[in-house]
């Protein structure tokens, strides 16, 4: 850090953002508290006089991207004279060992600490600064701070933590036990942001499923009723959420309240009772299947993504065979899966990795090749169908079509004639690939 304190009004900052969309948000919020101390944002590292780095370390590949990173910001703060400060997971996980082996950083701030951040950089202390702290409640940042990048869908964070400790999972230990943030506030943001003009709202959270209002006791399933009831916003969506605390009632909200999309991300890990078990995931194959039944004959048009991991330990060719079987049998709209990395701090880093590295990849390129098959399969299905698309702007891929995703949460390229940008548009599907559906905009004037 700087000897003397410095003016946040002359500085620019730049935020590099790794890992899910709780990290997103922190950037938000981060960048939010930046903005409103006078900071400037900044979309250069060039430019900038303080770089954020916001980590994940729910991989071990997310963590090798952040090193190597680092290591380009070592070289850059060489040529110029900047605050560097390395946030989120990462940092809760290492702290002072991170400032240690990488001496050009001057702070490390984990998830419950962002609120700090001004101060620290404002600071005349030329120490290095650590903070890692855990506070008891969930810790608010005015939600009118967030520097959101999208004017048309907002992520709006409603419990943090986790604690339910599956064997390979390091959140509980990066992000601490779960949190809830106080519904009133959670509709206060809902309600400022449709006075804004935005059309979605994501609850984030470890697992939505287990949220309960400190100041009632009120659910999850009742939280997405009072969101509904919010004029202006017409989709609402939420992830994470964990099958064995997936409940009926949350059910029962998803199918009444007309604005919660039907689409959800639940994911499975392993289509192995056994694996499953190793995993303390508190559910077996035939529970999970059993929540999906009953969902589509709730919702009969409800859609589904997951999250795969490949090759956990002890995983047997039979158990693999399970895994691609429940995605036959479920046949998910998309899915996110990795290789299985071992976590410090895990119960499952302290097992015996049996499958090799050449095998996990061998595995994890039979789960996307199948997906990849069923994705087409169901994508191609819609030609001819109408969906209702929320656009978000043009395409970045191909610049001349419009682009936005269906309640599928899939994403439609499409053809229209008028700018719909921030607009629900009808679009009928011409084509489908594995990765996205094409179209035209229908009903629209010359």
């Amino acid at each position: 850090m700087e000897k003397s304190a410095r003016n946040m009004k002359n500085l620019k900052f730049y935020v590099h953002t790794f890992g899910c969309q709780m990290n997103e948000n922190d950037s938000e919020r981060i960048a939010g508290i930046l903005s409103t101390a006078g900071g400037k944002i900044s979309n250069s590292l060039e430019e900038s006089d303080i770089i954020i780095v916001n980590t994940c370390a729910v991989r071990q590949k997310s963590e090798e991207k952040l090193y190597s990173y680092l290591g380009r910001l070592a070289t850059f703060k060489k040529k110029k004279k900047t605050t560097i400060g390395v946030v989120g997971c990462v940092a809760q996980l290492y702290g002072s060992e991170l400032l240690e082996k990488k001496p050009f950083i001057d702070f490390v701030l984990g998830p419950d600490n962002y609120n700090q951040i001004s101060e620290i950089i404002q600071s005349n202390n030329k120490e290095k600064f650590n903070s890692t702290s855990w506070s008891r409640g969930y810790n608010e940042i005015p939600h009118e701070m967030t520097f959101r990048k999208s004017n048309i869908s907002a992520y709006v964070t409603i419990m943090e933590g986790c604690n339910n400790f599956c064997s390979y999972c390091i959140v509980p230990f990066t992000r601490g036990r779960e949190k809830c943030r106080p519904m009133q506030k959670i509709i206060q943001e809902i309600q400022c942001l449709s006075n804004k003009g935005y059309k979605e709202i994501q609850f984030l959270g470890q697992n939505v499923n287990s949220y309960k209002d400190p100041d009632t006791g009120k659910d999850f399933s009742t939280l997405l009723k009072e969101a509904n009831r919010v004029e202006g916003i017409e989709w609402i969506r939420f992830v994470t959420s964990h099958p064995k605390s997936f409940t009926k009632n949350i059910a029962a909200a998803m199918k009444e309240a007309q604005k919660v999309c039907h689409q959800l991300h639940l994911p499975v890990q392993s289509g192995s009772s056994s694996v499953l078990k190793r995993m303390n995931r508190g559910y077996t194959r035939e529970d999970y299947l059993e929540k999906i039944n009953f969902l589509r004959t709730l919702m009969p048009e409800i859609s589904f993504s997951t999250d795969i991991i490949a090759g956990f330990p002890g995983e047997t060719e039979e158990e693999f065979q399970d895994t691609l079987s429940i995605l036959e049998e479920v046949r998910f709209n998309n899915i996110f899966s990795f290789r299985y990395s071992p976590r410090p701090l895990t119960i499952a880093c302290q097992e015996k990795d049996t499958v090799f590295f050449e095998e996990k990849k061998k595995r994890l390129i039979e789960i996307q090749d199948l997906q990849k098959k069923i994705q087409l399969e169901l994508n191609e299905s819609f030609i001819g169908q109408v969906l209702k698309v929320l656009c978000s702007g043009k395409s970045k891929k191909t610049p001349h079509l419009f682009s936005g995703r269906n309640e599928g949460h899939q994403v439609v390229n499409f053809k229209s004639k008028n700018d719909v940008t921030g607009c629900f548009v009808d679009v009928r599907i011409t084509s489908g690939g594995p990765y996205s559906l094409h179209g035209e905009a229908i009903n629209q004037l010359d």
